[in-house]
């Protein structure tokens, strides 16, 4: 949403009056000198001095660096023709009074010296010095009043144009240490000048004019010094607190040009990279199940693989290619996702994690990489959740009956991340594995709807009442293996 014409005439005008509040602050220090030191006749000199150059011309001045800004809110010019001179607008804009300062502090005290005034001429050291002094003076405090503002200007243009400061001219450390030197420093070395150069009572009311002049300057200063530099800081430890509660669509705007700046634009781009990590682990989480996600990003970069005892289910549908000749496309995946989403729930109810989905069946495994102590009746309770699930019911719009085949088996199963390059993936391997996939397929020889090895059913003991099937030759061994089958109600079953 861009900027609206009320909007920007507002910030304008804002900035404006904080370039020239340096004014207020000169009047106040003229009219604190002219009483001090009883020159009324001479205070229209210098309070003229700096309404012309201080309000006036910094007006004018200030209005032309504000103009490209301004173009930009005005949607005429983009955000990178105006990005260097964001950064640089409280340098920019005290280097302008700093100059105005100048020459009208040098006009004040030279009056003396060409005009006849109650006020005696000052010294040359006290001439250089004070114009010195009061010159960066001036230009400390403009720049850190101009930083106050550039932080509201830069949150404005973040929150209506998404646009975040990206260059960083400016130094915290250098900052602070003008800061520091101006404040307490600057008002030693005016004294230190005068108790150089004057004595009697000309010297104390030269030190009390410093000390009145000072301590409203250095208060006023101090002020937005602080706000300058604490403000960013209080913004990014706000986001942090954010993040740190787990929200992780915390985006800061950066209100400095310098080092604060750029760790705030470093912990946009964190909470960027938490975000994506997260936006991963989600993705992951829709297609296998969260815990094999888990071990997926736990696991990043390391591919070395683990052995332990495990439980290995595969399921598939039956005469699930013939389904598919009379189902359109989309018919097809309902079909399928209502199917897969029942399957799941006994699966995950009974402590396993599915791995991968394979075509129209599924992979799951239990005790790896998810614990499950008592794996081997947790896959067998889990197969006959299943076949309880899709017993007697259809799925999809058209009503399609689903039988399902279930292999189980358990052993030893390796665990680990394979791939190449960019393209990882958590799996398991080993001949538990592959029997349990060779089991599935069996059940079509056998007319059942679950088989399970003997490692299955020996560790089961007593829990389920399993009928033998005999062995039979497996692909890949060269003995045969013993198979057995639950004892169910096939008439619950039947499809």
């Amino acid at each position: 949403m861009s900027a609206t014409a009320t909007e920007i005439a507002s910030l304008r005008r804002r900035y404006l009056l904080m370039a020239i509040s340096i004014f207020a602050l000169d009047l106040a220090i003229t009219i604190t000198f002219s009483a001090l030191s009883g020159a009324w006749a001479n205070a229209w000199r210098t309070i003229g001095a700096g309404a012309v150059l201080l309000l006036a011309f910094n007006w004018t001045i200030s209005s032309r660096l504000f103009a490209p800004i301004q173009d930009y809110l005005q949607g005429r010019t983009s955000f990178a023709s105006i990005e260097r001179r964001l950064t640089q607008l409280p340098l920019l804009s005290a280097a302008g009074v700093g100059v105005l300062a100048f020459f009208a502090w040098s006009f004040r005290l030279s009056t003396p010296w060409w005009v006849d005034t109650v006020l005696p001429p000052s010294s040359i050291a006290d001439y250089i010095v004070a114009i010195l002094v009061l010159t960066i003076f001036y230009f400390t405090f403009t720049y850190f009043v101009i930083s106050d503002y550039l932080a509201t200007l830069c949150s404005f243009i973040f929150d209506r144009y998404g646009e975040n400061l990206g260059l960083f001219f400016g130094s915290y450390r250098q900052k602070l240490m003008v800061a520091l030197l101006v404040i307490s420093i600057g008002p030693l070395v005016a004294i230190l000048a005068e108790l150089y150069s004057y004595e009697g009572e000309r010297l104390h009311q030269e030190i009390l004019v410093d000390v009145a002049s000072a301590a409203m300057g250095v208060a006023l200063s101090a002020f937005f010094i602080m706000r300058a530099f604490l403000r960013p800081l209080r913004i990014l430890s706000d986001a942090m607190e954010e993040v740190a509660s787990g929200k992780l669509d915390v985006r800061v705007a950066v209100t400095s040009n310098d080092e604060a700046g750029e760790v705030t634009t470093r912990f946009n781009a964190m909470v960027e990279g938490l975000r994506e990590r997260e936006r991963i682990r989600e993705t992951f989480g829709r297609y296998v199940d969260e815990s094999v996600a888990a071990t997926i990003l736990a696991r990043q970069g390391n591919a070395s693989g683990e052995i332990a005892e495990a439980t290995i289910l595969f399921t598939d549908i039956a005469g699930f290619t013939t389904i598919a000749e009379y189902l359109g496309p989309s018919e097809l995946v309902a079909v399928l996702n209502e199917y897969l989403e029942t399957v799941l729930e006994p699966i995950r109810r009974n402590g396993g994690v599915v791995n991968t989905f394979i075509g129209d069946g599924l992979f799951a495994s239990f005790n790896m990489p998810l614990a499950c102590p008592d794996h081997a009746c947790a896959a067998v309770q889990a197969a006959i959740d299943i076949q309880r699930a899709v017993a007697n019911r259809t799925f999809g719009d058209f009503g399609v009956a689903l039988a399902t085949r279930i292999g189980i088996s358990s052993g030893p199963v390796i665990g680990g991340s394979v791939g190449a390059g960019q393209r990882m993936s958590y799996t398991l391997l080993g001949d538990t594995v592959n029997l349990a996939a060779r089991l599935e397929v069996l059940n079509k020889e056998h007319g059942t709807r679950i088989l399970v090895s003997q490692s299955t059913r020996d560790a089961c003991g007593e829990r389920f009442a399993f009928s033998p099937l005999g062995t039979v030759a497996v692909r890949g061994r060269s003995e045969q293996i013993a198979v057995f089958t639950p004892d169910l109600n096939l008439q619950e079953f039947s499809a």
